[in-house]
């Protein structure tokens, strides 16, 4: 960012999208503060930034449109505890709730990125889908650029108290994923169970004499 200013920050923006381990509640405030110690102007970085969200996340759902529906449900079928029945109820609910999820995905960390895909699988309308990034990608990018040119050398305090944030909705995620495996291999014992007690009792009426 001290080289290239704001297109350097934007660029670390595109890349954070696609490769959501590099946090943007580091590269934002960093860049507010570099614009407090006039190394870059504050509304060039806020401009950058939020060109940066808009082509990283073009990129991502790019991607989900030429993976397509049919593969998608293709690679479900193939997987362990996964129905299609799952991709269709989620497809539903995107349907309904896609625009609010693509507008508020922007402000949950890792999500913010992955949100792009299904949105391309989907074939959201794209001005739809790049207003909506844009919109939500302002307000969080202008949000964190702001407070790191207001605390200054300080700025590392929004990127702890936002790795907090972070770290207790990965937290969640990993609850309910771990409860959704749950629920389904107990579904799954007890189907083969089923599947025993009938096959068993199917033996016993065959072996009783006529």
């Amino acid at each position: 960012m001290e080289k290239l200013g704001g297109p350097g920050a934007g660029l670390a923006i595109a890349l954070e999208n696609l490769f959501p381990p590099l946090p943007s509640e580091v590269i934002l405030p960093l860049a507010g503060f570099t614009a407090s110690q006039g190394r870059m102007d504050v509304a060039a970085a806020v401009a950058w930034t939020t060109a940066g969200s808009l082509a990283g996340a073009l990129a991502l759902y790019l991607l989900g449109a030429l993976f397509g529906r049919d593969r998608l449900i293709a690679v479900a079928a193939r997987l362990p505890l996964v129905k299609i029945a799952d991709v269709e109820r989620t497809e539903a609910w995107f349907v309904r709730h896609g625009a609010k999820a693509v507008f508020f995905g922007r402000f949950v960390p890792v999500f913010r990125s992955l949100i792009s895909i299904p949105a391309g699988v989907e074939r959201m309308r794209l001005p739809v889908f790049l207003a909506l990034t844009a919109a939500g990608s302002l307000i969080w990018n202008t949000a964190f650029i702001a407070a790191g040119y207001a605390l200054g050398a300080r700025w590392h305090e929004v990127t702890d108290l936002v790795g907090l944030y972070s770290k207790v909705i990965l937290a969640i995620t990993g609850v309910v994923a771990l409860g959704f495996l749950g629920v389904r291999l107990t579904r799954a014992r007890r189907g083969r169970w089923k599947h025993r007690v009938r096959g068993g009792t199917g033996a016993e009426v065959r072996g009783e004499p006529g």
